[in-house]
């Protein structure tokens, strides 16, 4: 219970910092023209409803990569989620609950569907839609991969047991989230094997839905043994991609694998 409030406490110092100073434009100008570090937009969870917070993985990823992490909070005002976006130069797209199949690529939810959050699915559908737009980087982790797809049109696999037919690796592991449990495989010449510099790696799996039919516009870079997409990317984009692993939690335990993730975006952000 006591980390879970200091969790909270980080949290809306994040979101507190984020409100005084980049959404005050004159603060925010005087920043770019000093050359200030890159702002680096981590879209938030909701909780029990009662709050608005991302993980410190997510946080601690984007600081060794040398951004600066704000939490983007959660709101139904496009108007303002617009005017967050004009004071940040990127987007990370964060995990957590499934997408509603009925209301964003119309199938009916089935028996195996976990818990979904409606508010949030609609927030981050307009965040996504918002940053591409405006033509910011946007890195999708997990959840994040899938909303890229389904926000552009694609769909996925409410649950990969009952409905992915060649399903033989576990993409739920047990085993602590610095550790990796299956192979992917990276497609060479893709973004992901770019900024990786590597063609397979073991990565860890916290998820059960997956990216069915892919978004028109969109490019399948990674695969793991069963066939399951990995990782997608925005075709004629070096920075609209995403990876249906967690990164952020092997870099902030400073293991360096995919630290070049991060490097990435936030050189993308710098331009």
């Amino acid at each position: 219970m006591e980390k879970d409030k200091v969790v909270k406490r980080i949290a809306i110092i994040l979101l507190s910092a984020f409100l005084l100073l980049f959404l005050n434009p004159s603060i925010a100008e005087a920043q770019n023209q000093k050359g200030g570090k890159p702002v680096i937009g981590i879209s938030s969870t909701m909780g029990d409803g009662s709050t608005t917070s991302a993980p410190l993985t997510y946080v601690n990823a984007v600081i060794r990569a040398g951004g600066v992490p704000v939490v983007i909070p959660v709101t139904d005002d496009k108007e303002l989620l617009s005017a967050i976006l004009e004071r940040i130069d990127a987007v990370i797209m964060t995990g957590g609950e499934d997408i509603d199949p009925l209301k964003w690529y119309g199938e009916q939810p089935i028996p195996q569907l976990g818990e979904v959050a409606p508010k949030r699915d609609a927030f981050d559908i307009a965040l996504i839609r918002l940053a591409v737009a405006k033509g910011l980087p946007l890195l999708g982790i997990c959840r994040g991969e899938q909303l890229l797809n389904v926000a552009f049109g694609g769909t996925l696999y409410q649950d990969l047991p009952s409905q992915y037919k060649s399903y033989s690796v576990n993409h739920r592991q047990k085993a602590p989230g610095q550790y990796g449990t299956h192979s992917v495989y990276i497609e060479k010449g893709s973004l992901l094997n770019r900024v990786t510099g590597l063609d397979s790696v073991s990565v860890n799996t916290f998820h059960h839905q997956a990216v069915k039919d892919l978004a028109p516009g969109f490019k399948v870079t990674a695969r793991s043994k069963d066939g399951v997409v990995e990782a997608i990317e925005k075709i004629g984009s070096t920075r609209v991609y995403g990876v249906q692993f967690h990164p952020e939690i092997f870099t902030s335990n400073g293991i360096d694998t995919f630290i070049g993730i991060f490097r990435n975006l936030v050189e993308e952000a710098a331009k």
